[in-house]
This record gives structure tokens, C-alpha cells and sequence, in this order.
């Protein structure tokens, strides 16, 4: 018997574009926005104009050239994690660009060096990234395509990435062995760790005169042997493809390897495991653009989350489960690109028992029905106090949390406000393994506030101080106050986060539909199964 769900219901809305709230809330966001893009545009530049230029002059591509020639015409790309290494010592982006494309029709994770950056070499945040991206790989069953040309590990700081580095090539062969597609482009320098990323593919293509495969580089084979040794009988293209066997395709220059790269993947006939979208799209009957004035610019202040569903969800469709019962968490089906998805939103921040049981509830019976799940972050945490502590808040979120751990379905998460406290982990934060979590840069995460944290500090420093009969000393307390605010306060801030791979990426919330739907198309490469073995419970 197959289960047709009811008539859904068109979201609509409410939201005056011309009130104060909504212009001031405006003014807000396109000031994260503004963060955001000398973020990414710090990324896009590189090293610089200068090895920009000095790239180009030796007729050579920059690595979202070589992207761009490599994927399917009109085809989109999805970048991942721009800003990453950002609020850091290193470059924005990490020196590496990393994605979703489409090649010969085929979703893969596209890694490309970007050697205007010390010449590709990887530090600690480019490790990370890599890291990440083999995840994606494995997660959702994706081809990795490496673009190749590092100096390999940045020696300056080799103890903070050397035994890291080491897992890079570990998952590239896990990869492999589980059936996943590894192809190395190798377009210039792959020196010592680096030599491994070919070596360690399923197929490798090496550009003539360009590509320089070996462990160690000719002033390395000079000082451990004494040898005055040839780059290119060392590890040119030439040799690797005549003598030694790293190299399983020759390609005479850049576009050509590019050509190779095309038609190995080509070849694959590489199969997606999970479902096809099951209607047609249709955008949604709101202006996307009119989430810039949505979310409040204190997000200590709630917004209708449903607003921001009618601009994301296929024709603004959503068929709402539970509407009266825990309001705080919005919980319902819709499409996305034409996808079933099931959603769960927060309304107004905190979670109560009921909205954490009706969570527990929704997540279970997507997984009865194989549905993958949305969910969209602006929570402050479980509610904490007496009253909610005897009526078992303590269990009930735990009950939400068992429920997204042992869920099978794909999770995407897209944080839109504050995502703090143990919310964070009900929501399916960075920690309970989503997918893809993408972040909009107003977004803030933390423990808690930073006033609350400060404040919870204080106290507890002014009881110690009772307990043991010793004076308190309030100007010190105040100052360590202002101190400790201040750091959450940075700590906190989404582009801070996302230098540090806290989650795939920021993006432009009038983005968040498309990038979602690049996302769930990804992530459906692998099945989409949900967890068996039990009932539905209510709780």
C-alpha cells in the first residue's frame, strides 16, 4: 500500500519590505555579506597579482581556470569552504579550491592546488580542507578529481600537518578501495608527500614539460646522495609515462589534460545510487532576495522561521506535521530542486520537551520512509529552569539527539542565526555529521552568549570566593568579564568558524536554495536508506 500524504499548504507571507524592522534587519546582513566577500575575493586572489601574473606568464591556468574548462558547460559549481583558513596566519582558501562539479555528467569533488599560494604547498588548514573534501568523497560516494600541482607540505610548519598529511593519502586508497574513483591531474610540481596524491589514484594524468612527480626534489636528491639529478628524468611527465608507470596518460599541454580527465570519467559510467527528483521544479512563489531582511540583526530577537522556508522549498509547498504541538521547532515535508525533503526548522530558538519529543518523532519516520532531512539552525539550546528540568528536559533532548545520531538518511544543515548549547547537537551540528552544513555569515556558535558565558563564569568565581570567606575582588571580576566577552564574541562569529572548517562554507542567503539542491543531488549519489530495526515511538 503506498501512503499519499495529505493536500500541503502554501506558505505565505507577512513580511512588509518597507517596515523598519525589515530595512534595519537589511542593512545587517548586507554588512555580513560585505565581510563575506573581501573574505572570498582574498581567495580568489591568491598569492597576489604578482604570481598571478608570473602563473600566466609561463602559459600556464589558475586553478578555477582549470575548473572551469573541466566541468560540463552551464553546469554549476558548487565551491566549498572559500573562506577557509581565514582569522588565520594563512592565505583565504587555503591554498586549495575545493567543490562539487558536474564532469562528462558525473558529480564529483573537485580539489585544485592553487600555486600562486607558495607555490600550492599544503599547511595545516589546507590538510583540513583536503581532509574534508575526502570525506564528502566517501560519505556520498563521490569521485575525487585532483587537479595537481603542490610544493608539498609547507616545511615551516611540518609538525603541525606532517602526520596529518598522512591520512590524506590513506582515504584517497580507502577510496578506492570501495569502489569510489580517484583521477590525479597532475599539471605542474607534486614534490615529496605531494608525489603521493598520484600515487596513490586510480588514474593519473601528467602534462608534458609541467608535471614533476617525485619524493624528493633535485636539491633533496643532492644532499641525501650526491647526485646531480634531471627534473625530468627525476619525475617529468615523459619519464612517468615511459618508465616507471606512475603516469597512465601523457598529455602534450594543459587543455589536453584537461581533455583526458573528461574522457577517463567519461568512461566510468559511474551510476547514482539514490532516488531522482520526483517532480518537476518550481521556484518558490517568494522573492528569494527578501531573506537578506528577514532574520533579525540580534539574533537574540526571534523571526518567523516559515518566512524563510516559503523562499527555499519548491513552489513555497509545505506539509506541516504537528503544527500546534511544540511550536518552537517547525517540522514538515516539501520539495527542493524536486526532491522530497522532510524539514525541521527552529521558530523561536529555545527547544522545550515538546518540540525535542516532536523532533525525535519526525526524524524517525523519515527514516521509515527513506526522506532525506533539512535542517535549519536558529537555536539558543534546550530550555533550562526548574519547571523544564522535573518534566525531564535532560531526557527528552536526549531523545532528539539519539534520534539524529542513529538517523541513515542523508542531513544537510544550513545554520541562519545562533546555533549554541546542546541545540546545536539536536540540530545536527558540525559534530553529529551532516552531509553538508552551510552557514549564513550572520551566523554565531558557541556554548552559549557571550554574555551568558561571561556572566555564568562571574558567578561562579563570586560564589567560590564566598564559599571560601575570601574577599571578591569586583574590579578584576569586570575586567575579566569584558575580557572573556570579548573573546567569545570573536570566537563566535561565523567567518571565524568557517576559517576553521566548522562547517562546508558560508554563503549569500539568497543562495541557500541552489546550493542546497547542488548539495542534495550530491549527497543522493550514495543510497538513501533509512534506519531499520525499529517503530515509531511516541515519547
Amino acid at each position: 500500500m503506498t501512503y499519499t500524504r495529505p493536500l500541503v499548504s502554501i506558505l505565505r507571507s507577512n513580511i512588509d519590505v518597507r517596515s523598519e524592522t525589515y530595512l534595519s534587519n537589511k542593512v545587517a546582513m548586507e554588512q555580513h555579506l560585505a565581510r563575506y566577500q573581501e573574505l572570498a575575493d582574498a581567495a580568489v586572489a591568491g598569492g597576489g597579482a604578482k604570481y598571478v601574473e608570473r602563473h600566466h606568464n609561463r602559459g600556464r591556468l589558475l586553478a578555477r581556470e582549470r575548473i572551469e574548462l573541466l566541468v560540463d558547460p552551464d553546469s554549476p559549481f558548487l565551491e566549498l569552504s572559500v573562506t577557509a583558513a581565514a582569522d588565520t596566519e594563512f592565505t583565504p582558501g587555503a591554498a586549495l579550491v575545493t567543490g562539487i562539479g558536474q564532469i562528462a555528467g558525473t558529480e564529483c569533488v573537485i580539489f585544485a592546488s592553487d600555486p600562486t599560494v607558495r607555490g600550492g604547498s599544503m599547511n595545516p588548514i589546507t590538510v583540513r580542507k583536503m581532509l574534508r573534501g575526502l570525506d564528502i568523497c566517501r560519505e556520498n560516494r563521490l569521485p575525487m578529481v585532483y587537479l595537481v600541482e603542490s610544493g608539498g607540505a609547507d616545511l615551516p610548519h611540518q609538525l603541525e600537518l606532517y602526520l596529518a598529511a598522512g591520512d590524506v593519502f590513506r582515504k584517497i586508497t580507502e577510496l578506492s578501495g570501495l569502489g569510489i574513483p580517484t583521477i590525479s591531474l597532475v599539471f605542474g610540481s607534486s614534490t615529496a608527500g605531494g608525489a603521493y596524491l598520484p600515487g596513490t589514484s586510480d588514474y593519473v594524468v601528467m602534462v608534458d614539460q609541467q608535471a614533476k612527480v617525485f619524493l624528493g626534489g633535485t636539491p633533496l636528491v643532492k644532499m641525501a646522495t650526491g647526485e646531480d639529478a634531471d627534473e625530468e628524468e627525476l619525475g617529468g611527465a615523459a619519464m612517468h609515462s615511459n618508465v616507471s608507470g606512475v603516469s597512465d596518460y601523457f598529455a602534450v599541454d594543459e587543455h589536453d589534460c584537461i581533455r583526458l580527465g573528461r574522457q577517463i570519467m567519461s568512461g566510468l559510467n559511474y551510476q547514482k545510487l539514490g532516488p531522482a527528483p520526483d517532480r518537476t521544479p518550481l521556484p518558490p512563489r517568494h522573492d528569494p532576495e527578501e531573506l537578506l531582511g528577514i532574520v533579525s540583526a540580534d539574533l537574540k530577537v526571534p523571526f518567523p522561521v516559515r518566512e524563510v522556508l516559503a523562499r527555499i522549498v519548491d513552489d513555497s509547498e509545505f506539509d506541516e506535521f504537528k503544527p500546534n504541538y511544540g511550536p518552537n521547532l517547525v517540522t514538515g515535508y516539501a520539495h527542493l530542486h524536486g526532491y522530497t525533503v522532510g524539514i525541521l526548522a527552529n521558530d523561536r530558538g529555545v527547544l522545550l520537551n515538546e518540540d525535542a519529543n516532536k523532533a525525535a518523532q519526525f526524524i524517525q519516520l523519515a527514516n521509515q520512509s527513506d526522506t532525506p532531512l533539512l535542517f535549519v539552525q536558529n537555536v539558543t539550546g534546550y530550555m533550562v529552569g526548574t519547571e523544564y528540568e522535573q518534566r525531564g528536559m535532560v531526557k527528552h533532548g536526549s531523545h532528539q539527539i539519539n534520534a539524529v545520531t542513529n538517523s541513515t538518511v542523508p542531513h544537510l544543515t544550513v545554520q541562519i542565526g545562533g546555533s549554541y548549547g546542546a541545540g546545536n547537537y539536536g540540530m545536527c551540528g558540525r559534530s553529529y555529521n551532516p552531509r553538508f552544513l552551510f552557514a549564513w555569515p550572520n551566523g554565531k556558535t558557541a556554548v552559549m552568549g557571550a554574555e551568558q558565558l561571561a556572566g555564568t563564569l562571574s558567578i561562579v568565581a563570586r560564589k567560590s570566593a564566598s564559599d571560601r570567606g575570601l574577599p571578591f575582588d569586583e574590579e578584576a571580576d569586570a575586567a575579566r568579564t569584558k575580557s572573556i566577552e570579548e573573546q567569545i564574541t570573536h570566537e563566535e562569529q561565523a567567518a571565524v568558524l568557517s576559517g576553521q572548517l566548522l562547517d562546508d562554507g558560508l554563503i549569500d542567503p539568497r543562495d541557500t536554495r541552489d546550493v542546497l539542491g547542488v548539495a542534495l543531488s550530491a549527497a543522493l549519489t550514495n543510497e538513501c536508506r533509512g534506519q531499520r530495526g525499529y517503530g515509531v515511538f511516541r515519547m
